[in-house]
C-alpha cells in the first residue's frame, strides 16, 4: 500500500509534536479504510482487534442494553480516536461505532496501542485525556438522565452536538452532519414523539430550525437557559 502522507495526522492531538520519522512509523502501521454511511466500523462485544482514528466524517457510538434498547452514547468527530478498548483494559468493544456519514478511518492492530503509548508519551497522554473526557461526559449524562426533565435533556443534547460539530451559518449554528429526530431521542433517553413535539415547539418559538436530518440552533443562549431549567421566553 502507498505510504500515507504524514500531514494527515501531524496536527491532530494524538500525534502533535511527533518527529517526521515517528509520524512515518505510525502511518506505516496503519490501514486506511472507507466506511459507508450506516455501516459499522466495529460492533459491541466484538473482539477489540484494532483501534482507529477518524480522518473524515462523523461516527455515532451506540450501546445496546440487555433488553435490546439502543442508546447513542456520543458522536465522534474528525481527528478523534475510537475503539480504544485497550486503554480501558478491555478485550471487547463496549459499544458499536456506526458511520453517520461516509467516513475515512485509519486502523491499527490493537497490540500497537501499548507500543505507541510507550514509544510516544504524547500519544499515550492524549489517549488517557480522551478516555477521561469521555468518562466525564458519560457521568454528566447520567446525572442529566436521573435529575432533569426531558425538555432539559434534549436541550443539553442539542447544545452538546452544536458545541462539538457546530458550523456557523446565517441562520445560527448548524449541527454539521445528518441527524434524525430518532437519533436525538436515542441520545437523550426519550421517544421520537417527544422529540418531535419539542422541536416543533422550539421552532415555533425561534430557538431552532429543523429539516430532514438537519438541526440548526438559532438562539444558543436561550436554549442554554432552557437546558438549565429557566424560562424559555424573555
Amino acid at each position: 500500500m502507498t505510504q500515507l502522507d504524514r500531514s494527515l495526522i501531524a496536527e491532530l492531538p494524538p500525534f502533535q509534536g511527533l518527529e517526521p520519522a515517528a509520524l512515518d512509523h505510525v502511518l506505516g502501521e496503519a490501514r486506511s479504510l472507507r466506511v459507508a454511511k450506516d455501516a459499522a466500523i466495529f460492533e459491541q462485544e466484538e473482539e477489540a482487534k484494532n483501534f482507529f482514528l477518524l480522518l473524515d466524517g462523523h461516527v455515532r457510538v451506540v450501546k445496546t442494553t440487555p433488553d435490546g434498547q439502543q442508546v447513542i452514547v456520543r458522536y465522534i468527530s474528525c481527528g478523534e480516536l475510537l475503539g480504544i478498548a485497550q486503554a480501558l483494559g478491555l478485550k471487547a468493544y463496549p459499544a458499536s461505532a456506526i458511520a453517520a456519514v461516509d467516513c475515512v478511518v485509519l486502523a491499527w492492530p490493537g497490540r500497537l496501542w501499548s507500543d505507541f503509548s510507550t514509544r510516544y508519551p504524547s500519544f499515550g497522554a492524549d489517549t488517557y485525556r480522551t478516555v477521561g473526557a469521555r468518562l466525564q461526559e458519560a457521568h454528566t449524562r447520567v446525572v442529566e438522565m436521573s435529575t432533569e426533565q426531558v425538555e432539559q435533556r434534549v436541550a443539553h443534547g442539542l447544545l452538546r452536538l452544536a458545541n462539538q460539530t457546530g458550523k456557523k451559518t446565517q441562520e445560527g449554528v448548524l449541527i454539521d452532519f445528518p441527524i434524525s429526530r430518532q437519533d436525538i431521542a436515542e441520545m437523550t433517553g426519550t421517544t421520537l414523539h417527544t422529540v418531535s413535539r419539542l422541536l416543533s415547539a422550539w421552532e415555533a418559538d425561534g430557538l431552532v430550525r429543523s429539516g430532514r436530518q438537519k438541526v440548526t440552533v438559532v438562539e444558543p443562549h436561550r436554549l442554554f437557559l432552557l437546558a438549565g431549567g429557566r424560562a424559555r421566553k424573555g
